[in-house]
């Protein structure tokens, strides 16, 4: 029989029974079980391990474990830099794209509003987003811990949070996001990036009170919606500061920006 000694550290508790979180357990392990099949086995989906130890040594996925193994598994790190130890994946994302699963459209509705590239249907089945994420090299947004434990899937959030906007700020703390963000830049419906517009170019498509009050407005060339700082706007505005302001200045006036849209 082979035995392991596990110890999970911060938010990877939450996915453990309560009697583990926060302290050493030994489990029994199947013969020839890797690194990956154990801390999966035991609730935490792959994709939310940063580092993995086996008696002290910096391990990848694939490692075998042996009787009597210590095996410490920790989340990503934020406040210190420890890309010299890890042997998880090949490499990092060169840029954050994501793919949010079918319960998630809330979530995928305000990073556009960020400005993150996000595909979202809510008729994705898991297969599509697992495919979708290989393709594209996207991360899978999702609360279903077992989409998170596909092998082809390399980058991927659980999601904690149930209301939209805790979601999103939960997202945005735990990738830094804040200093990327483009907040307008893309359209809500289409994903698409969204170009300034004259107002004359647009004129006929807009409300009559929308023509007297606004002068700047923004269009998506694939869906044709406008854009313009209306209520919505303004509304959407309050929640992205709270998040970027200290990060980000505001929106220039040649910038695109949001506001209600006209079909």
């Amino acid at each position: 029989m082979v035995t392991a000694t596990f110890r999970f550290y911060e938010e990877l508790n939450d996915f453990l029974a309560p009697v583990r979180r926060k302290r050493e357990f030994t489990v029994p392990c199947a013969r020839a079980a890797t690194t990956k099949h154990m801390i999966e086995a035991l609730g935490v989906p792959h994709t939310e391990v940063e580092l993995i130890l086996v008696n002290g040594e910096s391990v990848d996925f694939n490692r075998q474990l042996e009787d009597g193994d210590r095996v410490a598994v920790y989340p990503r790190f934020v406040a210190m830099d420890v890309t010299p130890l890890l042997r998880l994946r090949e490499k990092p994302l060169r840029e954050l794209r994501f793919v949010a699963d079918a319960h998630l459209g809330g979530l995928a509705h305000m990073l556009r509003m960020l400005g993150f590239d996000t595909l979202y249907d809510n008729h994705f089945q898991d297969d599509a987003i697992v495919a979708i994420a290989e393709q594209d090299g996207r991360i899978v947004l999702t609360r279903d811990r077992e989409l998170l434990k596909r092998r082809p899937v390399t980058h991927g959030c659980y999601v904690h949070a149930l209301k939209s906007e805790a979601q999103l700020r939960e997202i945005v703390e735990r990738l830094d996001l804040a200093r990327s963000a483009r907040p307008f830049t893309l359209c809500l419906h289409c994903n698409t990036l969204l170009h300034p517009v004259d107002k004359a170019s647009v004129l006929d498509r807009l409300p009559p009170r929308v023509q007297v009050l606004y002068e700047h407005f923004s269009t998506c060339d694939a869906c044709g919606r406008v854009y313009w700082e209306g209520s919505h706007w303004r509304n959407m505005r309050r929640l992205l500061d709270e998040l970027v302001c200290p990060t980000n200045k505001q929106a220039e006036p040649n910038e695109p920006r949001h506001g209600h849209p006209a079909s």
